[in-house]
């Protein structure tokens, strides 16, 4: 038995903002046992790598005020915590490893409920309330931004960055990009994280073709919920739901218009891709405006409010970028500056540290 894998359950579940900087620890445990701990019917069904044996209970998170629907939820809830105890039990994990959101919870009283040491990844500048409340309760949380420390005072916290996944890792390896995008022109990559970004979508779309005229090439990943899909047509636009193939996309990109989720913005510093931050408006407690904060501090980004945006106003702020390749090469450079590329190694240490003393 001394020499039997040291078993891990890690509990990530509904957007790629939770499950890619999990998957990414993953892959740097290789001699551990992992399971994973998701919802029915989340993006985690289709993400989490097959190695990776699934485990789903059913939980949802309180949104309203405490009434009849939220005494349903805490049934329910009591119930999945019962369950995620008997996994931990019966596979013998020796701890957790969570991303936070709805599955946290259950995970985290549960592992602790049974003397196991829990570590929770926050990725974004605000922590959400689920890490505000757990947070004491784990053994650690490393969280994605310094910045975050200070709303948990009563943690043990630990700043490592938030882990990407390894194709960001592997400059020049697989830096081919299939899109038909010719040398030289510029390229503006517009996606809205995970889920798409339907508004940030018809913002772009009223702006592109002022775009076009300066010559720019448009790659719009639109997700898989607009219902605008194939109303702009245009030889240098490109429009695909989702692209697998991101980190030479973003390296290729002069400007990138994003979203604000802590993974997106972790890839654009990676790649030192300069941006036109655009935070969803309906986040947890606005913390996407807190995480486009850190990176318009350090001159990596400009950042615009969507209920202050016309199509007027973006298109052009990113032609008075493009004219602008000084500024854009320093933003880029800026955004490297707050990297942590190697926030996969760092956070896979720290579980080390905490699951094996």
């Amino acid at each position: 038995m001394a020499n039997a894998p040291i078993k891990l359950l890690i509990a990530a579940s509904g957007t790629g903002g939770h499950l890619f900087p999990a998957i990414a620890l993953a892959q740097k445990l290789p001699n551990y046992e992992i399971e994973w701990l998701g919802v029915p019917n989340r993006l985690e069904t289709q993400l989490v790598p097959d190695q990776y044996p699934l485990n789903t209970i059913a939980v949802e998170g309180f949104q309203q005020g405490f009434g009849f629907s939220s005494l349903r939820i805490l049934i329910k809830l009591l119930g999945s915590i019962l369950q995620v105890r008997r996994i931990l039990k019966q596979g013998n994990f020796q701890g957790l490893f969570t991303t936070g959101g709805y599955i946290a919870g259950p995970g985290v009283i549960a592992a602790r409920s049974l003397g196991l040491p829990v570590v929770f990844h926050e990725s974004n500048a605000l922590p959400g309330k689920v890490t505000r409340f757990f947070g004491p309760w784990c053994s650690v949380v490393a969280v994605g931004f310094d910045v975050a420390a200070k709303y948990l005072p009563r943690s043990q916290n630990v700043c490592v960055g938030t882990p990407v996944r390894s194709q960001f890792l592997e400059q020049g390896i697989n830096d081919t990009l299939d899109l038909p995008i010719p040398d030289g022109v510029p390229l503006i990559v517009v996606f809205g994280g995970s889920q798409g970004a339907v508004a940030v979508n018809k913002l772009v779309r009223q702006s592109a073709p002022a775009w076009f005229d300066a010559g720019a090439y448009v790659v719009h990943l639109t997700g898989d919920q607009d219902p605008e899909t194939a109303s702009l047509q245009h030889s240098q636009y490109i429009e695909l739901p989702f692209y697998d193939n991101m980190a030479p996309l973003l390296r290729r990109a002069n400007l990138a218009i994003s979203r604000s989720g802590a993974g997106s913005l972790t890839e654009l510093a990676v790649c030192g891709t300069p941006a036109i931050l655009i935070p969803y408006p309906f986040a947890a407690e606005d913390h996407q405006s807190y995480n486009a904060a850190v990176f318009t501090d350090v001159g990596a980004a400009l950042t615009f409010k969507q209920s202050e945006l016309t199509p007027e106003i973006l298109q052009k702020r990113v032609l008075d970028l493009l004219q602008s390749p000084a500024q854009l090469a320093k933003m880029g450079e800026n955004a490297k500056a707050i990297a942590s590329p190697h926030s996969a190694d760092k956070l896979a240490a720290l579980v080390r540290e905490v699951v094996e003393k």
